[in-house]
């Protein structure tokens, strides 16, 4: 906020930048503009940092497709263990904290930039997933 009142003539191509990306840009392109979009502080749909460091990670001696279909298993494990975690004890609200005992309240932002930032990954459609995410859960 402070960067755009300070250097609004920056941050205004930035922005118009980053409002451009459609789900039709290529994905290196994407990533670039989100890049410089984060760097800015703007906030992404995808995390270029997360992108980077989970393609690294690739499993050694696996093929592109075991990996993906473990970044599936991997949604289908969060939306099972899902009533699991509503039902601890620990996901009681707390007022003190104005937040819950075992943060469950990261859990929604958590599974939305992870699971964009897999299947960005995976060259997948993001939104498919999520709503498949949805029906499992």
């Amino acid at each position: 906020q402070v960067f755009s009142q300070h250097c609004p003539f920056l941050m205004g191509p930035i922005e118009c930048l980053a409002d451009v990306v459609t789900s039709d840009t290529d994905i290196q392109v994407t990533l670039s503009i989100f890049e410089l979009a984060s760097a800015a502080g703007i906030p992404c749909e995808v995390d270029p940092a997360l992108v980077t460091a989970l393609g690294g990670c690739r499993t050694e001696g696996a093929s592109p497709e075991e990996d993906y279909k473990v970044s599936c298993l991997l949604l289908v494990f969060v939306a099972v263990s899902l009533p699991l975690l509503a039902a601890d004890p620990a996901s009681l609200y707390n007022p003190e904290l104005d937040g819950y005992n075992n943060n469950l309240h990261c859990l929604a932002k958590a599974i939305a930039q992870l699971s964009a930032a897999l299947f960005t990954v995976h060259n997948k459609n993001i939104e498919t997933h999520l709503k498949e995410f949805l029906l499992v859960s």
